[in-house]
């Protein structure tokens, strides 16, 4: 039996593995796809143009596409005077991330991680929270501010894990399904108790 060809694209003429890989991507995806790519990786306003240029398609499909998405709510655009420049929508990037946590089977696990990290800053350095570090007399090593950086981040990554445990918590509750036995009372099942992490 011959072996297959794992690429779909022929490596003939390409002198560059990077022309290669964008030979792969282009023929593997929609013009769509790659600009809904690019701009959902894009936190610097940017010109159509390079967005183009990055995503494999025409200035003008480029332009079309993320006017659409702006109108959407997707992407925020904005005017400036070397012409529109596009970048994605913060708020909806956020909502777009706690939806995507919310369907995790392991959102209390990674809520238990998290917390255990934060508890460890806190017993490591003796402060409730990074701010206080930095703003206290001593003089932060390198190490110690890279600390900083990390506890900042995973603050911001629990607030995240719990609005997503939240919307996971009201979803639930407004697909609760009434037992039979109790559709006269009207009762509803819900989670244990003991299944709901602690959440501060």
């Amino acid at each position: 039996m011959a072996d297959i060809d794992p690429f779909a694209v022929a490596d003939d003429g390409f002198e560059d593995i990077d022309d290669f890989a964008a030979a792969e991507w282009k023929n593997e995806t929609t013009a769509n796809e790659r600009i809904r790519t690019v701009i959902d990786r894009t936190t610097t306003p940017r010109s159509a143009g390079d967005i183009a240029e990055t995503a494999l398609v025409s200035e003008t499909k480029a332009r079309a596409t993320l006017n659409k998405l702006a109108d959407e709510g997707i992407v925020k655009s904005q005017q400036t005077d070397s012409g529109k420049l596009y970048s994605r929508d913060p708020e909806w990037h956020l909502l777009k991330q706690i939806r995507r946590l919310a369907g995790s089977e392991t959102l209390v696990d990674q809520i238990h991680r998290v917390k255990q990290e934060l508890a460890a800053y806190k017993a490591k350095y003796d402060a409730a929270d990074p701010e206080e570090l930095l703003i206290s007399d001593k003089e932060l090593t390198q190490n110690e501010l890279d600390d900083v950086s990390h506890w900042r981040t995973a603050e911001r990554e629990l607030s995240h894990l719990r609005a997503a445990y939240r919307l996971k918590e009201a979803k639930e509750q407004a697909t609760t399904v009434t037992e039979p036995r109790d559709r006269q009372t009207g009762n509803q099942t819900t989670a244990p108790a003991g299944d709901q992490p602690q959440l501060q």
